[in-house]
């Protein structure tokens, strides 16, 4: 009996992102910095694009669960990267802001950021990081769809 060919994009995926969670995470170190692990870095990556944000959208942003993106908070707020701070517009909203630490840091993390785009795609053309970050969107969207329900 012949085994039809099992497809491996979410193997894959999952792969990739524990490999380079492991070199993010080096490059990091040999910086200086060890107080985010890759978890804690895809928080800090929505953070250095748009600070300030409330705790719903930095869920809705990083896909993480509240009660997981809680625990993350506390570690990073321990180790002095991010503050809560009480929104001015509505009381009941606590923001999630970068420290001054953190943002002394930015070059460190912009550095690292480069690196690793770098490595992802190299001997790759534009073209193919084009249609392949298109694609990831769109497998994205499907995953995101069916969690939602909305597909």
């Amino acid at each position: 009996m012949s085994m039809k060919r099992q497809r491996q994009g979410g193997f894959l995926i999952a792969k990739i992102h524990q490999v380079a969670g492991r070199i993010l995470a080096r490059k990091l170190k040999e910086q200086g910095i060890d107080e985010i692990n890759p978890a804690q870095g895809r928080i800090m990556f929505v953070l250095w694009r748009e600070d300030g944000i409330s705790i719903n959208e930095l869920a809705k942003r990083t896909a993480l669960k509240k009660s997981t993106l809680t625990s993350m908070l506390d570690r990073l707020e321990a180790s002095g990267h991010v503050e809560r701070v009480p929104s001015r517009s509505d009381r009941r909203q606590i923001l999630i802001k970068r420290t001054a630490k953190d943002i002394a840091l930015e070059h460190v993390y912009i550095a690292a950021s480069q690196d690793m785009t770098k490595l992802f795609y190299k001997g790759f053309t534009a073209a193919e990081v084009s249609r392949f970050e298109k694609d990831l969107q769109r497998i994205l969207g499907n995953l995101t769809a069916f969690e939602t329900g909305t597909k």
